[in-house]
Formats: C-alpha cells, structure tokens, sequence
C-alpha cells in the first residue's frame, strides 16, 4: 500500500505488480508472485482499484493512508465480541491530543443538519 500511496503522491500513474515488485526489492526479498497474490486479495477486499493494461494490471489505492487505517480499525472492531468495550478500552489508550481529535470530530458529526451529508 505505501508503495501505491507514494506513487499517487508523486503523480505518477498507477502501478502494475512488476512496479510494486521492484519498488519493494531493496526492502524485502519478496517473490514476485507473492506481490502479485498480495495485491490481487487487496482489490477483491476494495482497498485497491485495478484496471488491465495489456495482459497486466494496474493498481491504484481506493483510500487514504488514513481511510485505509479506519477500514482496519472498524474490521478489528467487528471482531470483538464487544464493541462496546473494545472502543472504551482503545478510547482510555489515547493521549489528550487524540482525545482532542476524537471530541472534536464527535462535535463535527453532531453539529450537522440531519439528511445532510458532509462535504467530500
């Protein structure tokens, strides 16, 4: 994903297995079927948007590092039994800057108009 998301932040156009592959090769010494695989369950999970480009793929991320997180937190989320306490236990971990953030984004949710949705 990190590689996708700095191509994107780069402009540079979506990239293909081979791009990731060879973009991941200082790092790890991944198989270039195993990038292949990874991508493949990433686009069928809707975190990646892919189009063919000849006899290849393209991918392109479908969120935000940030969105991406949040989809992660909320499937941690639905694995709990409760929900409920996995949020209050998450909410007594943060710091008084994200508690900040949090009452702060709460604020924003209540304050719209019903109906209304917010702007993109």
């Amino acid at each position: 994903m990190e590689v996708l998301w700095a191509r994107e932040d780069a402009g540079l156009a979506a990239a293909t297995a081979r791009d990731v592959s060879r973009a991941l090769a200082g790092d790890r010494d991944l198989a270039h079927t195993t990038v292949m695989t990874v991508l493949d369950r990433l686009a069928k999970k809707d975190f990646l948007q892919r189009e063919r480009d000849g006899r290849a793929w393209r991918y392109r991320p479908v969120e935000s590092r940030e969105g991406y997180v949040a989809e992660l937190m909320l499937g941690a989320l639905n694995e709990t039994g409760d929900r409920d306490a996995a949020l209050a236990h998450f909410v007594k971990s943060v710091s008084r800057d994200e508690i900040d953030v949090i009452r702060q984004a709460l604020a924003d949710l209540t304050s719209r108009t019903p109906g209304k949705e917010p702007p993109a």
